[in-house]
């Protein structure tokens, strides 16, 4: 045997296939169940990673190396371990691939192409809309993460262009958008029609794309765990569509196939490895895993021919990704993290994704654009001052924060603040009574509201009211002076009982940590252009209510969004 033939796999001229092939018939089956684990970082040490193989590790939502870490930090966290408009869409990603790159990790799990067909649901701000045209439309991002694809590129090859991209994951795999009543992780009901016409299309599209890994969801299909659907994660995902990729389960998704959850995680091992899930997210009783797993293929209820295969296929990701040839991080994109550049992105991010649902009492007094000179204006609000509130959840930690000590940015105050003639007074005053209001002799008032942040099923919410103090805000300010009313949420909310009240209503979604693009529009710099990507109810008991229903009755419907021109 050749010198050469015997490092093959180390050879980045051939073809990844053969790699793959000739390093798995050099690995044990303590390596290629080892391959199969990713653990949280926490629970990791370089000792773990050289006993156990450790294939993979992830830092879990508010898990990291460091309060406030620097880049750097990050970096050499990862080298420890080591060491053992679509359009925009695409910018963005882009951008987040250097950022985390920067980070020193090469693996996102991004983008969620859920389709979200019940705001009550926690996670519906992580869709791109309820419907799927417009999802597919933002699988954009994973050319923007990954890289363009070549020419003669294999739908469902694994791809990954070069050291400033990062490996994708689409998710979470499928039909989580759809669940009864929006309640995370729970049973989506649907016919086959519905199934594969509603929220199946963005992952054929994500395939075309190269995305180099795909997350099963924690809800089920029709009764079926997704972690234990077969006929969807093997049959219809690997087979039908041809994904040569790698697919991972969900936080402690495989424990959630039994209820209560880890109550026979033989069996748990057993269904959701022979449906097809090729790494799992323990991610911290590795040894339970490992040995379970391990029991399984010995006594051949688990074959070692569907061992090779997960391993063919985190080999391949891991081949396409470079991990062979630049094993480690390096800080050479660090100055990347928060860039000057990256925040610009994120302000016209902003500016294109604002909706004005409402500009003046008639189309003949439009209130927006506001003029940048006036006397004295009132800014009012929970969320007007508050850098959390705009970020929501998964922002450094995984409920997110309130306040302003989470991460750098640009308040919507600071924002108006900084647009506004220098002779104008600005007055904040976060609660303001109808009194204080009346006498102070304010121009206009432009008021701040919404939720508070959440993530995953502590943001499910069966009444989607307004959380207070919002509709007193609203009630004291709008009622005694002219005023605009902002609204920071993740998802549409019951409001029609103010829309009256109110002179216009801007939906600003999460602007994160940019809320200078907020008065960006609000002060005629910009135009508004905004569409609502998901229809705004009336009430609660409307839902689900989606564009196409036969009992379609919203207060503003998918698509609606006036437009305003710049008037500076």
């Amino acid at each position: 045997m050749g010198a050469e033939e015997h490092v093959l796999y180390k050879d980045p001229t051939k073809p990844v296939d053969k790699r793959v092939k000739d390093l798995l018939k050099r690995m044990t089956l303590e390596e290629k169940i080892g391959q199969m684990v990713q653990l949280e970082r926490t629970n990791m040490t370089a000792e773990i990673m050289r006993k156990y193989y450790i294939g993979s590790l992830l830092s879990g939502g508010g898990s990291v190396p460091a309060d406030r870490a620097s880049p750097k930090q990050w970096v050499d966290m990862v080298n420890t371990f080591q060491k053992g408009d679509p359009a925009l869409v695409k910018k963005i990603g882009a951008a987040t691939a250097l950022e985390v790159r920067a980070t020193g990790i090469p693996y996102a799990f991004a983008p969620c192409i859920a389709v979200c067909r019940d705001p009550r649901w926690g996670r519906c701000y992580e869709s791109y809309s309820e419907d799927h045209k417009i999802v597919q439309m933002m699988t954009e991002i994973i050319p923007g993460l990954q890289g363009d694809v070549p020419a003669n590129f294999q739908r469902g090859t694994p791809f990954v262009s070069g050291k400033d991209k990062v490996a994708a994951c689409a998710k979470h795999f499928v039909g989580d958008g759809g669940t009864v009543k929006g309640i995370n992780e729970n049973n989506t009901i649907v016919t086959h029609n519905e199934l594969y016409n509603i929220h199946m299309p963005a992952y054929l599209n994500s395939l075309d794309k190269g995305v180099a890994t795909v997350m099963v969801s924690y809800s089920s299909i029709n009764g079926l765990k997704m972690h234990a659907n077969r006929g969807l994660v093997t049959g219809f995902l690997k087979r039908k569509l041809k994904f040569r990729g790698f697919v991972i389960s969900d936080w402690e998704g495989i424990d959630r196939i039994t209820y209560p959850p880890h109550k026979n995680y033989s069996y748990s091992i057993l269904k959701s490895v022979n449906a097809g899930v090729d790494m799992v997210m323990v991610p911290y009783n590795y040894t339970e895993f490992i040995n379970g797993l391990t029991d399984l293929v010995t006594k051949k209820a688990i074959r070692i021919q569907r061992i090779d295969d997960a391993v063919k296929r985190i080999l391949r990701v891991k081949f396409a990704m470079g991990l062979f040839e630049n094993p480690l991080a390096d800080y050479s994109f660090v100055d990347k993290l928060g860039s000057k550049e990256h925040r610009e992105l994120a302000r016209e991010a902003v500016r294109k994704s604002l909706v004005l649902l409402k500009n003046g009492k008639s189309a003949k007094s439009p209130v927006v654009p506001l003029p940048k000179k006036a006397s004295k204006i009132l800014v009012a609000g929970t969320h007007a001052d508050n850098l959390g509130y705009q970020c929501g959840g998964w922002t450094i930690k995984w409920q997110g924060q309130e306040g302003n000590n989470l991460t750098a940015g640009t308040t919507i105050l600071k924002g108006i603040q900084a647009a506004v003639d220098p002779s104008t007074k600005v007055v904040f005053k976060e609660n303001p009574n109808a009194k204080y209001v009346k006498s102070q002799g304010f121009s206009h008032a432009i008021v701040v509201v919404g939720e508070p942040p959440y993530a995953e099923t502590a943001g499910d919410n069966l009444n989607l009211t307004l959380p207070n103090p919002g509709p007193k805000i609203i009630n004291n300010v709008c009622g005694a002076v002219k005023c605009v009313v902002v609204i920071v949420s993740g998802r549409p909310l019951v409001i029609e009982s103010y829309v009256p009240k109110i002179d216009a209503l801007v939906a600003a979604w999460l602007p994160g940590s940019e809320g200078q693009g907020v008065a960006d529009v609000l002060f005629g710099d910009y135009g508004f252009t905004g569409k609502l990507a998901r229809t705004w109810f009336k009430r609660v008991d409307q839902l689900p209510m989606n564009v196409g229903d036969k009992h379609y009755d919203p207060l503003f419907p998918f698509g609606f969004g006036l437009e305003t021109k710049p008037s500076n």
